[in-house]
């Protein structure tokens, strides 16, 4: 039977030619789409803070760690994955509770002189860092493409501070979500080469540790790389970004119930980035010791190098894999790394800061940035040794972090700082067990060495 328009009559119960079967699914696909949608929504500072910890810097070292102690460092992943969590927890919330970024808290509590030498010293570490990165991004760019890297290390450098400039933060953080998922390549890396799963069960249970000065200086360049001191003022800085834009509340001026469901949504944040983080450096520790350990190339000095290490090993795809998630990462950390920087400046003089403004607003603050990421520029091209500093700046990274945590927490166990919030107990312990680990670490680096 057909209408007057000569088309043929639907039947009944269907909708738009569809059957009750087709809309179901179409409803269920709907359901789903949004509650990927929110979820995804919910992450944030967490998600941005862990991701960008798996920065071209920390993927030189992982590298060299799986390269040249095979799989007797994948242990150390499993260790910091809660005592990351747990630093990095208390720092969003010391953010989100007191309104204030961590440097700023700080130095409420701490003397002027003693927080001023840690920032000094984050400038140092980071500025390093910044350098390192882009010089791999240049790198990575001229493994797949050819010319210059002298020319790709400027654009990276000359790109991310455009984006830092001229984007406010509520499209930059989105932007930055989104880029977390070039680390998913990682993944993809590992599933082109063959791994006995079982002697890795083995040797994460049970590692041959060479106490040796090499060993327990990778050790701490690892977790100097992992628990970083940049990761701590940036996820809490940008809590309290987040606040600002979004127009919320500090949450001792809010009821209990919904700074309970604040507080959840800070511990899942935290708990995927910092996963997603722990994971990706497992994965590239992993790759490193079935390939290049296992064909006896033990010397990795950059995350390029590794790439192209991988090219006759591994195959094309695994370098091809490898290095866009070089370009990614990069792309990923250097704001955060000029970013938690300009924070930490800006807070412990005073200054208006904050990516959502523009830099005609935070002169300043932006001043940070644009400095941080110049002398960056003047690190590589200098005839300083950009790998060994590359490797020191992580190690100090794992020695200054020892003081920041100790610092941290005894402000976030504080009432008269944190009123009701203060950390939790396992937050506590787990803190203190960081601050320790960290604190030996760097003890027996100079014991040993």
């Amino acid at each position: 039977m057909s209408n007057q328009n000569g088309n043929s009559a639907q039947p009944e119960g269907a909708t738009g030619g569809k059957n009750h079967l087709e809309q179901a699914l179409d409803v269920k696909a709907t359901r789903a789409r949004r509650k990927v949608k929110l979820a995804f929504g919910r992450l944030g500072p967490g998600l941005i803070t862990g991701a960008a910890d798996d920065d071209p810097s920390g993927i030189a070292t992982y590298s060299q760690a799986g390269a040249q102690f095979g799989l007797n460092m994948l242990w150390t992943p499993v260790l910091t994955y809660p005592l990351m969590l747990a630093v990095q927890s208390i720092c969003a919330r010391v953010g989100r509770v007191t309104g204030n970024g961590l440097a700023a808290n700080l130095d409420r509590v701490f003397p002027r002189w003693l927080v001023m030498l840690l920032v000094g010293l984050l400038f140092v570490a980071n500025t390093i860092n910044i350098g390192a990165d882009v010089a791999a991004m240049g790198a990575a760019v001229q493994l797949l493409t050819g010319g210059s890297q002298t020319l790709f290390t400027i654009a990276a450098a000359a790109l991310s501070l455009l984006l830092q400039l001229f984007i406010p933060y509520h499209r930059y953080v989105s932007f930055l979500k989104w880029l977390t998922l070039v680390l998913f390549t990682y993944f993809g890396v590992i599933l082109t080469v063959q791994v006995d799963w079982a002697a890795v069960a083995r040797h994460v249970v049970l590692p041959n540790i060479a106490w040796t000065g090499a060993f327990i200086t990778m050790v701490v360049a690892v977790f100097g790389t992992t628990i970083s001191p940049y990761l701590f003022f940036w996820q809490t800085s940008e809590e309290v970004e987040d606040m600002a834009v979004n127009d919320r509340p500090v949450l001792r001026d809010i009821p209990a119930k919904a700074a309970r469901r604040e507080l959840k949504r800070i511990e899942t944040d935290t708990i995927v980035g910092m996963a997603l983080s722990n994971l990706v450096a497992f994965t590239i520790m992993l790759t490193a010791a079935v390939t290049l350990n296992a064909k006896g190339v033990t010397d990795i000095d950059t995350s390029a190098q590794a790439a192209e290490a991988l090219r006759p090993i591994a195959g094309h795809f695994a370098f091809l894999l490898f290095s866009l998630g070089i370009i990614g990462t990069g792309l990923l950390a250097v704001p955060v790394l000029a970013g938690s920087t300009a924070y930490a400046t800006a807070e412990v003089f005073g200054w208006k800061k904050g990516l959502e403004h523009k830099p005609a607003d935070c002169p300043a603050f932006y001043a940070v940035i644009v400095v941080s990421m110049m002398v960056a520029l003047g690190v590589v091209f200098s005839p300083l040794d950009p790998i060994k500093a590359l490797f020191w700046s992580a190690v100090v990274n794992g020695v200054i972090a020892v003081p920041i945590l100790g610092a941290t927490m005894i402000l976030a166990s504080r009432r008269d700082e944190m009123g009701t919030f203060v950390a939790t107990r396992a937050q506590r312990i787990f803190g203190w067990a960081a601050t320790v680990v960290m604190g030996i670490a760097a003890i027996a680096m100079f014991v040993v060495a």
